[in-house]
């Protein structure tokens, strides 16, 4: 039986699309069953309206936790995804649960540590490298177990936007890959 996921986004739904050709294209062997978007109106949802995948936005923790009880993903895998996830549903699917963080855990992560306020602290803190890092979510923020990381070389001329160009490549190699290596071990 193919295994089904469950990806939560807030943003544009690049992870999410990357996921998604990924699983078209058989590099990785798991179907889509829904998209949780965190709001209305974002990037994602037109993506997955575009691929006829059924879109989800819980106004609660107990609404999240209705729809995943309704749609019964293996994993859930946080595309962007801008909240904490809830104790219970953390417990619930511990070790099944997947986020990408662009930057090298456990540098960088934690609570307000997403999107440009990462790369903006990695280029002030004069990092030669950064890169992006897939882990197991637990209670906090970015420090459950790491599946796998790429490291990017920080240049001397790098804004927040031009690192996080090229740290958005590599995120979208690495979370497909190693969503697979979890769903299949290999």
């Amino acid at each position: 039986m193919t295994p089904r996921l469950a990806v939560l986004a807030s943003g544009s739904g690049s992870n999410f699309q990357a996921i998604l050709d990924a699983s078209r294209d058989g590099r990785l062997e798991a179907a889509i069953v829904v998209l949780v978007a965190s709001k209305p109106g974002i990037g994602a949802i037109t993506r997955a309206e575009e691929a006829g995948i059924p879109v989800e936005i819980p106004d609660s923790t107990e609404s999240l936790a209705e729809v995943l009880i309704r749609y019964e993903p293996d994993r859930i895998v946080l595309a962007g995804w801008l909240r904490l996830i809830p104790g219970g549903l953390v417990e619930a699917y511990s070790g099944r649960i997947l986020n990408i963080h662009p930057a090298l855990l456990p540098k960088y992560g934690g609570a307000g540590m997403y999107g440009r306020h990462v790369h903006r602290a990695v280029i002030n803190a004069g990092e030669p490298v950064s890169g992006c890092t897939v882990h197991e979510v637990t209670a906090a923020y970015d420090e459950g177990p790491i599946l796998g990381q790429v490291a990017v070389p920080v240049h001397a001329d790098d804004t927040p936007e031009t690192l996080a160009a090229r740290v958005l490549v590599q995120e979208h190699r690495l979370y497909p890959s190693i969503i697979q290596t979890h769903l299949h071990g290999r």
